[in-house]
């Protein structure tokens, strides 16, 4: 049977189970033992229907799980969810940032294994294996065709334990054969620190884990020691983690007594008031925070504090907007819900989850009218919908010949990607290119655009002559990466990324952040950048 057949069925059946499950559970905390004998019999009746005449074969342990998303999903809520076992270990490793391996980041790359970055000091940097290598066989299986995924629970494992693994080098047709001895690994939340030009630190947050704050304030320290005298803290992309650590890093950049979020749930505990406790700091640092629409949750709480006491300038594209904060609540066989308990709000008492898509303004606007508020300095910020940038700047790749080349692309867009990466790799092995700051040729973009037509991939070319400035700045970004490294490829994107550009500009023309605000409240008026 087709999945087009069956598939209206199962949501049918996740539909009517979660029924069942939610009007058992309401009875049941009310203390109507009959009515929730009946709520009980019934998911009883159902389950047996189903299981003895269902055209396809339904397991009672599926059809838990279908109860168990369909109750979940009827809450309106899409960080509600039924964690499995597997589940809750990643998001386990997310928060804490440590996991047992050899410490390699890898991709998909025309069916083989790329390793993108060794981390630094774990096994497989100091085994020698280099951004470009490929992995050709993990404890004498060979993972052509295999998922990223797939090979991740091959590298993990015990702390102690040895994984064999054979390599092959860029530019060389033998594999070289390592065995490595996995041991705990820990992914810092430091995603890049660099020291700019004018006195610049820049500071990239991958993800807000438990020791975030940390790491943090000992890479400021660091970027200052260094000679630093403003900072970017770069949060675009960072999807969150724990509010805790939102609270701790904003807690960095303020001053003591100062409020930082609230949050307000049903139960007492979730109504929490959290202040400053410690003096900021480096007082003296002007601040930008750079973010984008992938911004969300803890990195929303650091921009909506900094931004609501006048502690640094917003630079980007407007947050995504969760305003929610969740539980874990740990249930039988391993897994846990993950629930949420409170919504949390910025030191103004912005609120600022999106609204539901078809709430309209009671103006009659398309969109929902947004409350406004005063900052300490007196600046208007709003709520909802999300952290409003001080300074709005759009994203370069948005332009009508760049997302004429995407559409083209369509579902192709790995391959394109295949292409760029394995002329990147060539042209490592060939030793060609001597500088990070090589310029691309049109002879350059000829060869992608024939790699593309050899993997499949028929885009017009004049569609793909339109977006070569595009073409451009990503096989560069690949060649920077795979030929020098990740340093140079972040020097190479530094270039060309208009937001840290606008962001450099501020602060070296500042004298103090409230110089900085008042020359971002005149970029703003002078009109959004494009």
């Amino acid at each position: 049977m087709s999945n087009g057949r069956t598939r209206p069925k199962t949501i049918v059946l996740a539909a009517i189970l979660a029924l069942a499950l939610v009007a058992g559970a309401w009875m049941f905390q009310r203390g109507t033992v009959t009515t929730r004998v009946n709520g009980t019999r019934l998911f009883s009746q159902v389950s047996a229907i189903v299981r003895d005449n269902y055209v396809d074969t339904v397991s009672d342990t599926r059809m838990y799980q279908l109860a168990l998303d369909g109750m979940l999903s009827e809450l309106d809520d899409p960080y509600d969810t039924y964690l499995t076992p597997e589940r809750l270990d990643n998001l386990s490793e997310r928060t804490s940032g440590s996991y047992a391996g050899i410490g390699l980041q890898v991709d998909v790359r025309d069916g083989s294994l790329v390793v993108v970055n060794p981390l630094p000091g774990g096994p497989g940097e100091k085994a020698g294996i280099l951004t470009g290598d490929r992995i050709v066989q993990i404890d004498g299986k060979t993972v052509s065709g295999w998922t990223a995924e797939e090979v991740q629970k091959l590298l993990r494992g015990v702390p102690g334990s040895v994984v064999e693994i054979a390599i092959q080098h860029a530019g060389s047709a033998t594999p070289v054969t390592l065995k490595l001895t996995r041991a705990a690994i820990h992914h810092s939340a430091i995603k890049r620190a660099a020291l700019l030009p004018a006195g610049v630190g820049y500071v990239a947050l991958s993800v807000f884990s438990d020791s975030t704050a940390r790491e943090l304030a000992a890479t400021v320290d660091s970027l200052v020691h260094a000679g630093a005298t403003s900072l970017t803290l770069d949060l675009r992309s960072n999807p969150g983690g724990l509010l805790d650590q939102g609270v701790a890093v904003a807690d960095l950049f303020l001053d003591r007594g100062e409020r930082v979020a609230s949050t307000a749930g049903r139960d007492s505990s979730d109504n929490v008031v959290f202040t400053d406790t410690a003096a900021q700091r480096w007082p003296k640092l002007t601040i930008a925070i750079l973010v984008d629409d992938k911004s969300a949750s803890a990195a929303e709480v650091v921009a909506g504090a900094l931004q609501d006491h006048d502690r640094a300038v917003v630079l980007g594209m407007t947050t995504y907007g969760k305003g929610s904060v969740q539980h874990i609540f740990p249930v039988t066989a391993g897994g846990a819900v993950r629930l949420t308990t409170a919504r949390w709000r910025t030191p103004l008492g912005r609120f600022i989850s999106r609204p539901p898509p078809n709430s309209t303004a009671d103006n009659g606007d398309s969109e929902p009218a947004r409350p406004k508020y005063r900052t300490d300095g007196g600046r208007t910020v709003l709520g909802g919908g999300g952290i409003t940038p001080d300074v709005t700047i759009a994203d370069t790749t948005a332009s009508p010949e760049n997302l004429a080349l995407m559409r083209a692309l369509g579902m192709n867009v790995s391959r394109f990607h295949d292409a760029l990466t394995g002329y990147a790799l060539e042209i490592k092995a060939t030793n060609a290119i001597k500088s990070p700051d090589f310029t691309v040729t049109p002879a350059m973009l000829d060869e992608i655009y024939k790699r593309m037509q050899a993997r499949s991939v028929d885009v017009p070319r004049s569609t793909y002559d339109d977006a070569a400035p595009l073409v451009s700045r990503l096989f560069a970004y690949e060649v920077a990466r795979y030929v020098f490294g990740a340093e140079a490829e972040f020097r190479r994107k530094a270039q060309d990324d208009r937001v840290l550009i606008a962001a450099q500009r501020l602060l070296g023309a500042s004298r103090s952040q409230a110089d900085a605000l008042h020359r971002a409240g005149e970029m703003q008026h002078a009109g959004p950048s494009e």
